[in-house]
């Protein structure tokens, strides 16, 4: 049987888990983190952006794992929009001024509270994000202030896998990535 590749530091993977009841909800920046934080502008002011095909199934896989992730973003666009419908993510909030004040309530409705959460991001509008939730992820391209209070910075920058990395290792403390993993070495048709 093949067995999974990807390894975290136990130290790693111990702070991964949250404050003991384990990480509920995941929230995710998009400027910088799902994308490389180029915006791109055409002609007639449509908004353009890249999104990797990693990060996708990442996000797909946690919420399969019972881990909700949550898009917060501080832009709103017709491409974010239809990345998060194309990806059947259940929660996005766009246009985000405050992060904190958008994100407090939505956990409070989702049942769980900071000491359940995770998030990733790289600029100062998610600080009051990531100092709050157990879990704090920057990707490799952050601002230096975003890296010094991220418990993890992965190894790739943000738009290019950095997404797929944070649920990798929240998947791996939650004890379901080998689960995940076996299951897409099957077959649809049984073999």
């Amino acid at each position: 049987m093949v067995q999974p590749a990807l390894r975290f530091p136990p130290e790693l993977l111990v702070r991964a888990q949250g404050a003991g009841l384990g990480v509920k909800v995941a929230l995710f920046d998009v400027d910088g983190v799902l994308t490389d934080g180029s915006v791109f502008i055409g002609e007639q002011g449509e908004v353009f952006k890249a999104f990797s095909t990693l990060d996708g199934h990442g996000l797909k896989l946690l919420a399969q794992a019972g881990i909700e992730p949550v898009i917060i973003t501080g832009r709103d666009s017709a491409a974010v929009r239809r990345r998060v419908a194309d990806l059947g993510l259940r929660h996005a909030l766009y246009g985000v001024k405050d992060k904190l004040a958008a994100a407090t309530p939505l956990l409070a409705s989702l049942g769980a509270d900071w000491s359940e959460a995770a998030a990733i991001g790289d600029d100062w509008p998610d600080l009051p994000l990531l100092t709050r939730a157990a879990f704090a992820c920057a990707p490799a391209n952050a601002h230096a202030e975003v890296k010094a209070v991220a418990h993890h910075v992965t190894a790739v920058p943000g738009g290019q896998g950095a997404a797929r990395e944070f649920c990798d290792l929240l998947l791996m403390a939650s004890g379901r990535y080998g689960e995940l993993f076996h299951g897409h070495l099957q077959t649809l048709d049984g073999r």
